[in-house]
């Protein structure tokens, strides 16, 4: 289904690179029931990781040995723990409709299992409760990238099929505590890159990697397995989890449960045979890895023939559980690829290997670039694309853009660039929307400078500036954050980027 989709774009992907962008909006041209937010995630957002009872997870233990490029650690972050409810103002003040966030499973439950802990479930829900207060709609992912270390100690986290049990248990906590203010649950944040990141290059916790596949140096892992049986693990924990809430929450809670990809666009580098097939394989491995599943109950076609016997079966139990699983489908996107038909030189990750094709974010890029890249050309004809094919691959499931952002290299608060990276791919939501797309929310990355799993403090998405090296962690409203509280206030006014909102001056 996926494959016949992406052939059946792939004309529409020819006409509508480099077209001309929607010719204005305002917040009326969307539908009354879009949602327009903003997201951070517990490690990233929260710090305080030694206070009232939380338990060190897998990021703890791969900052404080020294994995981040800058050495850098999520201790104190932006340090929401303690600043979450001057913040739930800010968000206020911005006017966001929406709010995504992720539980901290470390703080919620320390041993992994088992008794609840009091001070976090206090600080959830208090969180919430701020949130409700200011009429701002919950979002929450469950697993944003961040598990206890006890579970990756006692049998390697996502590698075994024991994680299926906890995190369902750890689900059902959170439905019973949280669901009857929350009304939109995400299972597992990018199941494709978090098992690609964690278990392959070895660039985002627990680090596991092998030679010669590791961007970083590992200690554990084999790249060529572990990617593999670790998203496999995603989707059953997902599977799970949703099966629970349907049957014992969702007729009296009314919410529904779903799954978020990572995704990007891939134009072929050249009109030749073999870079389509590549484009095609490109999009087989990142979208189909996970979409496919929850279609027909089994993996592409493409992917088992290539990775063969290192890639899980599903039994027919687990196939029927899987298959239907997502009420809806998150995707975090933020740039484009090229693609081309070329086995990647020794010393790449063995899931690029595998496909074996080389990308890159310009035409012009010299081949060999760093992947993700830390800067990228806008393109938002191809988040309308992966809108347009998200619709052909899986009907008309609704989709949340749940992350979507700019590294801008300016740290001040005249951020144009971010600005005009923000008005563009809202641009491309309205595009896809009027092609018949069944977008319901987008949510920029992210409503303050965090701690980035990829670059710790070096780089910054925030809406608001958050100056790290004053202990204080004021914020400040950027000039995108100015034009978004515009944008939401002014419901049928086409917002120019030099408005500025005076309720935003006030520095935090």
């Amino acid at each position: 289904m996926a494959s016949i989709a992406f052939f059946s774009l792939f004309l529409l992907l020819l006409c509508a690179h480099g077209g001309a962008p929607v010719l204005g909006f305002t917040r009326s041209d969307f539908p009354p029931d879009f949602v327009f937010g903003a997201a951070t995630s517990a490690y990233q957002y929260e710090g305080a990781v030694a206070e009232d009872g939380r338990s060190p997870s897998i990021w703890d233990t791969f900052t404080h040995a020294g994995k981040m490029a800058d050495k850098s650690t999520g201790d104190v972050a932006a340090d929401g723990y303690h600043k979450y409810k001057d913040d739930v103002k800010l968000m206020a003040d911005t006017n966001l409709e929406a709010y995504r966030f992720s539980i901290s499973w470390s703080r919620l439950i320390p041993n992994g299992r088992g008794a609840i802990n009091p001070r976090g479930l206090e600080y959830y829900n208090s969180l919430i409760d701020a949130l409700v207060q200011h009429g701002i709609q919950v979002h929450i992912m469950l697993y944003h990238l961040d598990y206890p270390q006890i579970l990756e100690d006692e049998y390697g986290g996502w590698l075994s099929h024991r994680i299926v049990e906890d995190f369902t248990a750890f689900s059902d906590i959170c439905f019973r505590e949280f669901g009857d203010r929350v009304s939109y649950w995400t299972t597992i944040d990018e199941p494709n890159v978090g098992a690609i990141g964690s278990y392959d290059s070895g660039i985002i916790a627990p680090g596991h990697c092998s030679d010669p596949f590791g961007i970083t140096k590992c200690t554990i892992g084999d790249s060529t397995v572990e990617p593999y049986i670790a998203a496999h693990n995603m989707l059953l924990a997902h599977a799970s989890a949703t099966r629970l809430y349907r049957e014992k929450y969702q007729a009296v809670q009314k919410g529904v449960v779903g799954l978020n990809i990572y995704s990007l666009w891939a134009y072929p580098l050249s009109n030749t045979t073999l870079d389509i097939e590549a484009t095609k394989r490109l999009v087989d491995f990142t979208f189909g890895w996970v979409l496919e599943p929850l279609i027909s109950g089994d993996y592409p076609e493409t992917m088992k023939k290539i990775v063969g016997s290192r890639l899980p079966t599903f039994t027919r139990t687990q196939s029927e559980a899987v298959i239907g699983s997502a009420d809806f489908i998150g995707i975090n996107h933020y740039f484009s690829v090229y693609v081309n038909d070329r086995p990647l030189d020794k010393g790449v990750r063995d899931y690029a290997a595998d496909l074996s094709v080389s990308y890159k974010t310009s035409k012009n890029d010299p081949p060999g670039g760093k992947f993700p890249p830390t800067s990228y050309p806008t393109d938002p004809s191809g988040l309308q694309l992966v809108l347009l094919y998200l619709k052909k691959a899986c009907g008309d499931i609704p989709i949340y853009i749940q992350e979507n952002g700019n590294a801008s290299s300016n740290d001040t608060l005249d951020d144009t660039d971010r600005l005009e990276y923000l008005k563009s791919y809202i641009e491309g939501t309205l595009a896809a929307l009027r092609k018949g797309a069944n977008v319901k929310g987008y949510f920029t990355w992210a409503f303050l400078d965090v701690f980035e799993f990829l670059a710790g403090y070096q780089s910054r998405y925030g809406l608001y500036r958050v100056d790290f090296d004053d202990e204080a962690l004021p914020r400040q409203a950027r000039l995108s954050a100015r034009w978004y509280s515009a944008f939401l206030k002014n419901n049928g006014i086409n917002v120019q980027s030099e408005l500025n909102n005076p309720g935003l001056d006030a520095e935090q």
